[in-house]
């Protein structure tokens, strides 16, 4: 889940921690109070050229409290404080990752890439050192942590997996009614009353037919125990990223090869087909990657065609019941992308600046810096 929690629950966590790169500089909450609509860059390190890959080489994927956010700079895991970039430490200088969720008390969870295995890790900002994760996989660049630190993601052996202080401590059953050949894709999100969200796809061929029984479904583990629940779905494959704390689901409807996505939103009842919030004028796919906690406001990435970019993609956001609207870019004729979006109103993603380079940036004030580019 990407989130934001109170300045007030982490202040004393953040204060004073030193990493490498220096003392973490905790935000002014009269500052953020008084916040100005801006497409504010952060520092960055390493390589910063832009591709369409998921593996992505700037960004911010999360957003913590007191200026803390977290993702990926030059293909490293990295966070911010303010403005300031700070290394995840690793023991491999080599290997490459990304940091994909913080916490309300500076708990991240990420994945390192290395020899061609991807195994995820925790990561108290400001700490020595990092904490695998036994039997995980982050190939998918899926996971989260709540506010009482249990990480959620899939493990090794396709199980949705939760873990807590470094160790496994419960593995997610497939819905009774997924149907043969059903196993756990991704687990994308948990918020703080428990409820886990995820992905199950089917792969299954009816042998005296021959029908080939396929597609992916989202799945609610609720947080109260009870059976976990399959949502309904409007095409044969349906992509939930991130829920907030009242149960409501954001995610995307997939109708061609990786790039024909469509907005979804289910209510917190899950009861039903969700709706489609539609998408900007100027772009035929859009995606939802992030809802905020508590405040409905919901962020992803209007997208073209991949052999037909008429414009760049951009950075979207929907503010409650609204439309959805655009962010603005960096630079004219520059991409954007947003990831994660807070309570505050922040925005965390990349943009391509005017010399091409991806940069990782944070909106502010972001709901008053939406526009409808068709006016």
């Amino acid at each position: 889940m990407r989130r934001s929690t109170s300045a007030a629950a982490a202040a004393a966590v953040l204060a004073g921690l030193v990493t490498a790169a220096g003392p973490v500089a905790v935000a002014d909450a009269a500052t953020d109070a008084k916040c100005a609509p801006k497409v504010q860059v952060l520092g960055s390190i390493g390589d910063e050229s832009y591709t369409r890959d998921a593996q992505r080489s700037q960004g911010v994927f999360d957003l913590g409290p007191d200026g803390l956010a977290v993702g990926v700079s030059g293909y490293k895991p990295a966070y911010w404080t303010g403005t300031t970039v700070h290394q995840v430490p690793l023991t491999d200088p080599n290997q490459r990752g990304q940091v994909l969720a913080v916490n309300a008390h500076g708990l991240m969870v990420g994945v390192l890439r290395s020899s061609g295995t991807a195994s995820l890790f925790t990561y108290q900002a400001g700490a020595p050192a990092i904490t695998l994760l036994p039997d995980s996989d982050g190939s998918d660049l899926e996971a989260d942590v709540n506010d009482a630190g249990y990480v959620v993601s899939r493990s090794g052996s396709w199980a949705g997996t939760v873990w807590k202080d470094g160790r496994k401590v419960r593995e997610l059953p497939v819905p009774a009614d997924a149907g043969p050949g059903t196993r756990i894709s991704m687990v994308t999100g948990v918020n703080n009353r428990g409820d886990i969200l995820g992905v199950v796809t089917q792969d299954h061929e009816i042998p005296e037919t021959g029908e080939h029984l396929e597609g992916s479904y989202p799945v609610l583990w609720p947080g109260d125990g009870t059976a976990p629940r399959l949502l309904e779905r409007s095409t044969n494959d349906s992509y939930v990223q991130d829920l907030d704390e009242s149960g409501r689901v954001v995610g995307y409807d997939w109708a061609g090869p990786w790039h024909e996505y469509q907005t979804w939103v289910w209510e917190p009842s899950l009861a039903g087909l969700g709706t489609s919030p539609g998408r900007l004028s100027t772009h035929p796919y859009a995606t939802f990657e992030a809802i905020s906690p508590t405040t409905n406001v919901s962020v992803g990435t209007a997208k073209h065609h991949p052999e037909q970019l008429t414009l760049p993609d951009q950075a979207l956001l929907r503010a409650g019941s609204g439309p959805v609207k655009a962010l603005p870019r960096l630079a004219a004729g520059g991409a954007s992308m947003a990831d994660a979006v807070s309570d505050g109103d922040r925005v965390g993603g990349a943009a391509v600046d005017a010399k091409g380079r991806l940069k990782p940036v944070i909106w502010t004030c972001a709901t008053k810096q939406a526009y409808n580019p068709g006016s």
